[in-house]
């Protein structure tokens, strides 16, 4: 039913992709100047910092793209590419201070997908590397993995996120790797935190929660990067639906399918019928802000989960997912050469000073959901 138009998207995505991945071959890009070019990301900064540099959390998605296009096309060229940014962000480990939850973002769609898709024995101990530190952010006490390391004077120790979610997939991947069960332990054991104390009765999903880290109280939950606490932010939406399906797919533990569904149900009711998805579900009207990013996660998270369940709503979740990828092709996304990002309208943060931007972890979950569609590759995550 939808596979005409996944056809016709794929191959403008490969058109596209073509000559942007030459172009930016040495570089670890994240967002576009005003000219429509990348930017790079892919030195390691003197001085550590969270706003740049190698460290940056985002820095895994330019490899995941090229791993994307290498199981599309099998062009060796793209497995080149994905490798340049693969080893050099190696060196973070070295610098450590700038690795947090986030590794997983970080190492899943470079290092783990090169081995499932190579057998490359470097990526695989690189990934394993990833994986250890991320197990030594895990709050026994609590039962949920530490968000990030610092921020300004706020003491974190207690923070978790939805994100993680995502993160904790390269958890599940090193204990399949090794036979190890402590890795799928502590995954599942944030993921019932998450099921927990993040989702809302609604189907909503709290972005940040603090817990007390001496007792694994919960404390309180925070807005992060939604309007406020209590909101709804849409990409943790994304996080969430797509992340409780991963989970479901690695132990098949039904609590976490079910937890997708009603996260999965409170989207589908709150997307606009444009199919322009805001920062945040429940964010004034004025002003008009957007986030194509959260748009691709949340279509990503629906494809996903209409795999794991049968006819009709197999069929509402697949008709829900549609509805944002096709706004995305026909009014978010830039296939020209004028901008080497596709999708546009990303937003990090409602109240960030500047919204509107391009982001690579928009194109790469973009890219996967156009994929799904067409039943294309393996699941990277």
């Amino acid at each position: 039913m939808y596979d005409a138009w996944a056809d016709q998207v794929i191959e403008k995505i490969r058109k596209k992709m073509r000559w942007c991945g030459e172009k930016n071959r040495d570089r670890i890009p994240y967002t576009t100047d005003a000219n429509g070019n990348y930017d790079d990301r892919s030195e390691l900064s003197a001085e550590w910092s969270l706003d740049n540099g190698l460290n940056w959390w985002t820095n895994g998605f330019w490899g995941g793209m090229m791993w994307l296009l290498y199981q599309d096309t099998g062009e060796e060229s793209y497995a080149e590419i994905a490798r340049i940014s693969e080893y050099r962000l190696e060196a973070c480990f070295d610098s450590y201070y700038g690795l947090h939850h986030d590794v997983g973002f970080m190492f899943q769609p470079t290092a783990v997908a090169d081995y499932r898709l190579t057998g490359n024995e470097r990526s695989r101990k690189t990934a394993l590397h990833a994986a250890n530190l991320l197990v030594g952010r895990f709050n026994p006490v609590g039962r949920f993995i530490r968000a990030w390391n610092e921020v300004g004077d706020q003491d974190t120790r207690g923070w978790a996120i939805i994100d993680c979610m995502f993160n904790i997939s390269l958890l599940y991947w090193a204990s399949e790797e090794t036979k190890d069960p402590c890795f799928k332990q502590i995954a599942m054991m944030h993921a019932d935190t998450a099921m927990a104390h993040f989702v809302c009765p609604d189907g909503s999903v709290n972005h940040i929660v603090e817990f007390d880290p001496e007792t694994g109280e919960r404390v309180k939950s925070h807005g992060g990067q939604g309007y406020g606490e209590g909101s709804s932010w849409t990409r943790g939406q994304g996080w969430a639906v797509y992340g409780f399906v991963i989970s479901y797919l690695h132990t098949g533990k039904q609590e976490y399918l079910d937890t997708a569904k009603k996260v999965a149900h409170y989207c589908m009711a709150n997307i606009p019928e444009s199919g322009v998805v805001p920062i945040d579900f429940r964010q004034p009207v004025e002003p008009p802000y957007e986030d194509s990013c959260g748009a691709c996660v949340i279509a990503g998270g629906l494809l996903e989960l209409a795999r794991c369940v049968p006819g009709p709503e197999q069929e509402s979740y697949r008709r829900a997912a549609m509805k944002i990828l096709k706004t995305l092709d026909e009014s978010r996304a830039d296939w020209s050469e004028c901008c080497d990002a596709i999708v546009q309208e990303c937003s990090g943060a409602y109240h960030d000073a500047s919204h509107h931007m391009t982001m690579t972890y928009a194109d790469y979950f973009f890219m996967e959901a156009v994929y799904k569609v067409k039943g294309k590759g393996i699941l990277l995550w």
